[in-house]
């Protein structure tokens, strides 16, 4: 008689990149038995991936294992793993805190999930928050061709080396290391074989990927020539990466979508230095100037940080200024929040209120930058790749080229196809449009 699958159930917190790690660990312990769930009362195993970019990351997680211990209480041969970033940062001080966790493993060392899941059924727990020699991709078993969405995330580059003075990556994923060419395309295809029509690829900074000839270009060039993959995107950049052929891409390669974010954090000189990002203001603009010359149609997106420990009215005005110039289609912009560790963490903070008000009104400049470049869409014409239903019958909803989420009417399934659509309506966050091809 065959026993019933595990079930594992995994909560994923923060960035793109962490979704995709998931992936990869539900692929991982699919070879251990395990299947998925989208409740963690039914699971065999819990998941926590965290991130540990914003403030309060550590006790959000503390927070969930809070709730989890009740869980363990009712079935005690659940096992409760904590991966991610915080669990890089915290290792053993998570288990002593919460010792109804059984396995704490960093974002390097996930591929060595399977033997930890066994160790820890065998009585023992388990915390690796090493950086291994080997390459966790070698290690992870080939995705499963099983019919998927069709879009997808491919991690391609991983680490960072630029020490921003506010950022723990440097420290949680260690120092920049890409993937081979050969192997990205490998799961590219694999991927396109199970019905994925558009990929983002993923790193902490993509664009420093230099894992094929001519870096970050030359392998989106590679990926374009796999028939069936119609979209490729990437993301997060850094602006000292962006090189000559990457912008030249976005003017030359019809696959590469006229999308780009690019994270500037602040538009004065005085805390762009003082964060550590080795790049001015003017030098972003004129970036800016040159990527809109090869793609005018180009919309882009960026980050922001206000109240950086030293930053003065006249600095907060700057980076206004520097919203006001470029014109943004969407941003995300946050609080300083210290990360200990960091360098920035040992400096004095800006008046909690004074960040408050700096960043509402920031937030009401991007807001009307984003509902311009939205309300300037009506009447125009572009192609939606649908992904699902809508909430209503017979809607459907999709991602335009400039990543718009954008919903249209039809009787027919429109699930992974590429469609004409004239844009009709806008809503806060996304477009209402027509098909016309």
């Amino acid at each position: 008689m065959t026993s019933a699958p595990k079930k594992l159930f995994i909560k994923t917190y923060g960035c793109q990149m962490n979704v995709y790690d998931s992936e990869r660990m539900a692929e991982a312990m699919g070879g251990e038995g395990y299947v998925q769930t989208d409740r963690a009362e039914d699971a065999d195993m819990v998941l926590l991936n965290t991130c540990h970019i914003r403030e309060k990351a550590a006790e959000k997680l503390y927070s969930d294992l809070g709730r989890l211990k009740a869980l363990k209480l009712d079935n005690p041969n659940l096992k409760i793993g904590v991966t991610g970033c915080v669990a890089q940062a915290e290792g053993d001080e998570i288990i002593r805190r919460m010792p109804v966790v059984d396995l704490v493993v960093g974002p390097q060392s996930y591929h060595r999930l399977p033997a930890m899941e066994r160790a820890v059924q065998a009585g023992g727990r388990v915390v690796d928050t090493d950086f291994p020699e080997e390459d966790k991709f070698d290690i992870l078993a080939a995705r499963s061709k099983a019919k998927r969405g069709p879009t997808a995330f491919l991690t391609v580059q991983e680490g960072c080396d630029k020490f921003c003075a506010f950022c723990v990556v440097p420290y949680t994923r260690g120092s920049e290391v890409s993937r081979p060419a050969d192997r990205i395309v490998t799961e590219a295809r694999g991927l396109v074989e199970a019905g994925v029509r558009d990929i983002t690829l993923l790193g902490q900074n993509v664009n420093a990927y230099h894992g094929a000839e001519g870096g970050l270009a030359g392998l989106v060039g590679q990926l374009a020539a796999i028939d069936g993959l119609d979209r490729i995107r990437y993301t997060t950049s850094h602006p000292n990466d962006m090189d000559d052929a990457l912008i030249a891409a976005h003017g030359n390669e019809p696959k590469l979508m006229p999308y780009l974010h690019l994270p500037v954090q602040s538009g004065s000189d005085k805390i762009l230095k003082a964060m550590n990002r080795k790049h001015t203001a003017e030098q972003y603009l004129r970036l800016i100037e040159r990527i809109r010359a090869a793609r005018p149609d180009i919309l882009l997106t960026s980050d922001f940080i206000v109240g950086f420990p030293g930053e003065t009215d006249a600095d907060f005005d700057a980076t206004m200024a520097l919203v006001e110039a470029v014109g943004y289609g969407a941003a995300y912009s946050f609080k300083y929040s210290a990360r200990p560790g960091t360098p920035a963490a040992e400096r004095a903070e800006v008046d909690a209120e004074v960040m408050d008000a700096r960043l509402q009104t920031l937030q009401a400049l991007i807001t009307r930058q984003q509902r311009e470049r939205q309300d300037a869409m009506v009447g125009q014409t572009t192609t939606v790749l649908f992904e699902k239903p809508g909430r209503n019958p017979g809607q459907w909803g999709g991602k335009s080229e400039h990543l718009h989420a954008v919903h249209a009417m039809s009787d027919e399934d429109l699930r992974g196809q590429i469609r004409k659509v004239r844009v009709t309506a806008t809503a806060p966050n996304s477009l209402t449009a027509e098909l016309i091809g």
